[in-house]
């Protein structure tokens, strides 16, 4: 029976469901067609493909093609689908072997000469591929982006006579090397040395690092709040390999770069105040990851933060409670992964000197007030730490010798390793029912806190974010118990300017 299967991937937000490519061969006047819910490109890909195998010096069947994409309801998008089809094609034509075929999962845009090209999304392909125990051939331009997998069996290819000539032999292509696979230690380009004075920021900067709370820097221009941003993630513990893959899995769905020789250090993402919501959060007719999914296990910085659409803060605000972002379309739902660090700057009105030493204010109090009302209530709710950054004395700049982020990072590893072994999780991930056991304060520091919240007017969840910092500082303490000065110092974190 002129029947062949070939096995390949999709790409469903960071899922790569499989799909087997059926090629039947019949009677009847010529013709390709291509069924399984193809989109253009997909569609398309029957003129790459028989220009392809025929610039390969292979036959092209002059009979009837049926190509299935199964299953049927899955959309199929890209090119990535044409390397499969075509090996599809020679073996229902016997011009290769199709039980060879069963082995292995194939990935590739053929281009007219048949050399393979360039495609997104390899990385999930290539993991989900491992745990269904096969091996993959995929273009040799993706293959730093897939020695990421370091459990994967991944052949690299140039051109689809190779491919074919591997099925033939077995010998051809050669996997890539594990041992040369990228396992370099972190480097980082900047340092907490680098800023001088600003103790209060630095000191909250490892606290969101050691619990991974959200901070909102508040301070007039020029006194180091981007510069203190960009360095939170050289004080973060390096990411596992399995948040490595993750993060690397999002960003190959994008059309930027992985940067492979640092897999390891934590993104650090910072749009610009006119970035749209489909930007953001993510979206498109064809669902892609936006900046908030692109951050993933690492920083999402939004300078200038009231600059910022209300709408699009305000998308932010389930992602950040879930760690998830779910994009509904008409066709399909799509899901990426969102656990951020956020991390904010703002000045403290529009002209930017409310409060500063060397220059007045000129502002009046009804646009201080409009300027600040353009960050909503709610957004502001899920904010644990929020701190000034006055502009600091000159003799600071000389006179001050900074701790480096190797020395913080340290404490930072130390504390979150505290979080990790008693609850699975950052402090600022916490659940309520965890929080119960890990949180417990005495009487006197209830009752402080009670009054702190009924003052300040807090919500509960503000309430709960104040014990989960507070229970951070005191892990940075290596200490058991949350102590009366951590909760004060958590509650002093909480000040926004309106209060």
């Amino acid at each position: 029976m002129s029947l062949a299967h070939v096995h390949s991937r999709a790409l469903a937000g960071i899922n790569a469901p499989q799909v087997t490519v059926e090629v039947h061969l019949s009677n009847g006047l010529p013709a390709l067609t291509i069924v399984g819910l193809p989109e253009a490109a997909v569609k398309e890909s029957k003129d790459r493909v028989r220009s392809a195998i025929l610039n390969s010096g292979f036959e092209f069947p002059n009979r009837r093609l049926t190509i299935n994409l199964a299953p049927a309801d899955l959309p199929k998008e890209g090119g990535r689908f044409d390397l499969p089809i075509a090996l599809g094609i020679l073996a229902a034509s016997e011009q290769i072997d199709k039980d060879r075929l069963q082995d292995y999962e194939f990935i590739g845009e053929l281009s007219l000469s048949g050399a393979l090209q360039l495609i997104t999304g390899v990385l999930p392909s290539v993991i989900q591929a491992t745990q269904q125990q096969r091996f993959c051939i995929i273009p040799e331009a993706n293959s730093d982006e897939a020695s990421m997998a370091q459990q994967a069996t991944i052949y690299p290819a140039k051109h689809l006579l190779e491919v074919t000539q591997h099925l033939a032999t077995g010998n051809t292509l050669h996997p890539l090397d594990a041992s040369t696979r990228h396992t370099t230690l972190p480097r980082y380009a900047v340092d907490m040395s680098e800023v001088k004075g600003q103790a209060q920021a630095k000191r909250a900067l490892e606290i969101a690092a050691a619990g991974q709370h959200s901070l909102i820097f508040i301070g007039p221009p020029g006194t180091g709040k981007s510069m203190l941003a960009e360095r939170l993630s050289t004080i973060m513990p390096p990411m596992t390999e399995d948040e490595a893959l993750e993060s690397a899995a999002v960003i190959s769905l994008s059309t930027q770069s992985i940067d492979i020789e640092n897999g390891y250090v934590r993104k650090f993402r910072s749009p610009h105040h006119t970035a749209s919501s489909v930007a953001l959060v993510g979206g498109g007719s064809n669902p892609r990851p936006g900046e908030i999914s692109l951050a993933h296990n690492g920083v999402l910085f939004l300078d200038e933060l009231p600059e910022f659409d209300r709408r699009v803060l305000d998308s932010l605000r389930e992602p950040l409670e879930t760690g998830t972002i779910m994009i509904s379309r008409a066709a399909r739902q799509v899901e990426f992964p969102a656990s951020v660090q956020l991390l904010a700057a703002m000045n403290p009105c529009p002209c930017g000197y409310l409060g500063d030493t060397q220059h007045a204010c000129t502002d009046t109090p009804d646009q201080i007030q409009r300027y600040r009302g353009r960050i909503t209530g709610p957004f502001l709710d899920r904010i644990d730490m929020f701190v000034d950054v006055p502009r600091i004395k000159r003799k600071e700049h000389t006179s001050h010798t900074a701790e480096d982020s190797a020395a913080i990072r340290q404490r930072v590893i130390q504390a979150r390793q505290v979080q990790m072994d008693r609850g699975g999780v950052a402090n600022a991930r916490l659940r309520p029912a965890a929080m119960k056991t890990s949180c417990q304060l005495t009487a006197a520091d209830e009752q402080l806190l009670l009054t702190a919240t009924e003052r300040l007017g807090l919500s509960s969840r503000a309430h709960d974010r104040i014990l989960r910092v507070a229970r951070t500082i005191a892990d940075l303490e290596q200490l058991e118990d949350i102590q009366t000065h951590h909760l004060t110092e958590a509650i002093n974190y909480r000040r926004y300017p309106n209060h």
